[in-house]
C-alpha cells in the first residue's frame, strides 16, 4: 500500500464520513447544545486549574453486578407454569388410566432496546480549553464523562421503579414527587387509574414526552384529565426493563391506591412476564414474591427477609443477592446488633459481578452477608410513594441472579462525527449506544419487599 500524507488521510477520512450522513440522514447525530466558549459554559477556571471533579454519584452497582450474555439467536421463550391437572397419580391393579392433559404454556417475548448518550463540542472549545486556565483536552473530557453518563443511565433503568399515585394533572400531564419522576422515560407508555371512577382509563396510546426531574411534571399524550390520587403505571418500558418491572404481580398494589388498582390486567395494566409490551391478563404469574404495605411506610424486620428467602426457596430458587439502599443497610445492621459474636471477628468481603460488598465480619456487626447471601448496597434502589404522594425508604429485594441477565445484542458503540458541512456548525458530536435488553428467566425466584419506610 503506498504512504500517503496526513492531509490525503484527513481527507478520506471526511469523506468517508460524509457517506455515513448519505446512509443516516443529513441529522442523524445531532444535538443542540455543546460546549462552546462564547456563553457561560465553565470550561474555563480562573483559580483552581484544569482538573474538573464529578459532584455527582456515578455507581452502577446493580449493573456491574448482573450477569452480561450475548443476546443469542433467540427473541423469546415460553415459559411451563402448569403441570396439568390429575395427569400423575397412582393407579390401581385395574384402575383407569390418568385424565389425560397438558401443561400450561405461555408465550415469552423478549426484544433488544437502545439506549443513547450524545455530546458535542465547538471547534473553538476545543482550541481555548488548551489555554491557561482551560479544562484541557475538552473532547476527551466530554467523552469520558458520556461513557459515565451511559452507563448510570443504564443503571437507573434497571432500577426505576414502575409507577406511583399523582398528586396533581391534567389532560397532558401529571405530578409526582420530584425525586421520583426519574423513573418515567421518554417514550414509555403509561396508563392512569382513575380514583374517583374506580377504574383504569388510559390504556394506550398516552406515551411520556417530557419529563421534568425538578418539578416532578411529566408530560403525556393528551386524554382524561389526572387528578390527586389517580395513579400513573409504566406498563410498556422505551428503555430497558426495570428490576421493579420483573419482581411483580397481579395483586401488589401500587402506592396505596385502590385494592383494585394493582397489577392486574384491568384495563391494560400489567405488570411485566418477559412479553414486549407487558403481561397478559390472567394471574399465571401468581407465584411472584412482593411483600407490600398498601403504601404505608413501615420498618424493615428479618421476619420479611426471612419470608422472601423461604419463598424463593420453595419455588425451586437458590438466593443468591440481596439488594437494598444504604437506608435499609443500616436499619438491617441495627436489627443484627443485638445478635453479634466476639468469637472469630474478621473482616471479609464478598464479590458480586464485579462489584464486591462492603467490608463486614462475620459476627453481623458489619454487614458482608445475612444467611450467607452478599448484600449489595445501591443508591439507585427503587423506593415506593405512600399514600400522601411522600417518597418512602429503598426496596429491597432478594433474587437468584442465575435467572437474571443483561442480554446485549450489540456492545456499547462510540461514533464521532467532524462533518460540518451536514451540521451546518463547526461542532465534534460523538454517541454512545447500547443495544440490548435486562432479561429474567424464572420471575418466581425474585422477591420484592416494599413500602419502607426511610
Amino acid at each position: 500500500m503506498a504512504n500517503t500524507n496526513l492531509s490525503s488521510y484527513l481527507a478520506e477520512s471526511q469523506r468517508g464520513r460524509s457517506l455515513l450522513q448519505q446512509v443516516f440522514g443529513e441529522n442523524w447525530l445531532s444535538k443542540q447544545t455543546f460546549f462552546t466558549v462564547d456563553t457561560a459554559t465553565g470550561i474555563f477556571n480562573t483559580t483552581y486549574g484544569r482538573k474538573v471533579w464529578q459532584a455527582l454519584n456515578n455507581q452502577t452497582r446493580f449493573f456491574n453486578a448482573i450477569p452480561r450474555v450475548t443476546w443469542g439467536n433467540v427473541a423469546g421463550w415460553r415459559v411451563r407454569d402448569d403441570r396439568g391437572s390429575g395427569r400423575s397419580r397412582p393407579i390401581t391393579e385395574t384402575g383407569s388410566l390418568p385424565t389425560i392433559d397438558v401443561s400450561n404454556i405461555n408465550t415469552v417475548s423478549s426484544l433488544p432496546r437502545i439506549v443513547g448518550t450524545t455530546f458535542g463540542v465547538s471547534i473553538k472549545s476545543v482550541f481555548t480549553a488548551n489555554l491557561e486556565g482551560g479544562v484541557g483536552d475538552v473532547l476527551a473530557m466530554e467523552h469520558e464523562n458520556a461513557e459515565r453518563d451511559h452507563a448510570k443511565e443504564i443503571n437507573e433503568e434497571l432500577l426505576a421503579a414502575a409507577g406511583s399515585v399523582v398528586s396533581a394533572g391534567a389532560a397532558t400531564s401529571f405530578t409526582v414527587p420530584a425525586a421520583f419522576a426519574k423513573n418515567y422515560k421518554i417514550g414509555d407508555a403509561v396508563s392512569q387509574w382513575d380514583d374517583s371512577a374506580n377504574d383504569w382509563i388510559r390504556t394506550s396510546g398516552s406515551v411520556v414526552s417530557a419529563v421534568n426531574t425538578s418539578t416532578g411534571v411529566v408530560t403525556v399524550a393528551t386524554g382524561t384529565a389526572f387528578a390527586d390520587t389517580d395513579l400513573a403505571t409504566i406498563y410498556s418500558r422505551a428503555g430497558f426493563t426495570s428490576l421493579d418491572d420483573i419482581v411483580n404481580e397481579d395483586g401488589a398494589r401500587i402506592s396505596g391506591g385502590s385494592t383494585n388498582a394493582n397489577f392486574a390486567a384491568n384495563g391494560g395494566v400489567r405488570a411485566y412476564d418477559l412479553t414486549f409490551g407487558g403481561r397478559v391478563a390472567g394471574t399465571w404469574n401468581a407465584g411472584a414474591i412482593v411483600s407490600h404495605n398498601a403504601g404505608v411506610g413501615r420498618s424493615l424486620t428479618l421476619n420479611l427477609i426471612d419470608n422472601s428467602i423461604q419463598n424463593i426457596r420453595q419455588n425451586g430458587g437458590d438466593p443468591k443477592l440481596i439488594l437494598m439502599g444504604h437506608d435499609q443497610y443500616f436499619h438491617m445492621e441495627r436489627l443484627l446488633n443485638a445478635q453479634q459474636r466476639y468469637l472469630g471477628v474478621e473482616e471479609y468481603q464478598v464479590g458480586i459481578g464485579s462489584e464486591k460488598t462492603f467490608p463486614g465480619t462475620r459476627t453481623g456487626l458489619v454487614l458482608a452477608t445475612y444467611q450467607g447471601i452478599p448484600i449489595l448496597t445501591e443508591p439507585d434502589a427503587p423506593q415506593s410513594v405512600s399514600t400522601g404522594d411522600v417518597v418512602l425508604g429503598r426496596n429491597v429485594y432478594v433474587l437468584d441472579t442465575d435467572a437474571l441477565e443483561i442480554a446485549i445484542a450489540q456492545p456499547t458503540r462510540y461514533i464521532e462525527n467532524r462533518d460540518y458541512f451536514a451540521a451546518n456548525q463547526l461542532v465534534v458530536r460523538g454517541l454512545l449506544f447500547t443495544l440490548g435488553e435486562h432479561r429474567c428467566t424464572n420471575i418466581w425466584v425474585q422477591a420484592a419487599i416494599k413500602d419502607l419506610s426511610a
